[in-house]
């Protein structure tokens, strides 16, 4: 079975990374562990926390990988412990959050079993840009946008 793309019309032009984006979306369904909260603490601010009771800050590893914050957690066996009953289990995660283009991360804590990591979202100026047209010879199309007028006289001047 093909499957349909969503970014096929021809007004779409340059989403193929979105597309990428939503594939690596829905492979990464994730089991849910370990919980973790999204809190906007600011105007241009996120706050990623993660329960990870049991960690040592050397077991855990926070990085940014191909527009991807990837948290992966790693905890090493104590074979000197004789569990008569092992109901916290030393598992390994990871567990990944897709950034949007200008996302940064901007420091990660650790306090009390909980992962804070600190993302900023930078303020996008708009930008707006006329290109200008020009014929086969090269010679621009419009002499309004190639050549500035001179600014119109007041009627009380003298020229």
């Amino acid at each position: 079975m093909s499957r349909v793309s969503l970014f096929n019309s021809p007004l779409l032009l340059g989403f193929e990374h979105v597309e990428r984006t939503l594939d690596r979306l829905s492979r990464h369904g994730g089991d849910g562990y370990p919980p973790y909260n999204i809190e906007q603490i600011g105007p241009n601010r996120l706050r990623i926390t993660l329960a990870v009771a049991g960690f040592a800050p050397n077991e855990l590893e926070v990085q940014v990988e191909d527009h991807q914050l990837v948290i992966r957690g790693r905890q090493a066996e104590d074979q000197n412990r004789v569990y008569l009953h092992r109901g916290i289990a030393a598992r390994q995660f990871q567990r990944s959050f897709v950034l949007a283009d200008g996302i940064e991360v901007i420091g990660a804590t650790l306090d009390a079993g909980l992962l804070n990591i600190d993302l900023v979202r930078p303020e996008v100026q708009a930008k707006v840009r006329t290109v200008e047209i020009r014929t086969a010879d090269g010679q621009p199309a419009r002499k309004d946008v190639a050549e500035p007028r001179p600014a119109p006289r007041a009627a009380n001047e003298s020229g």
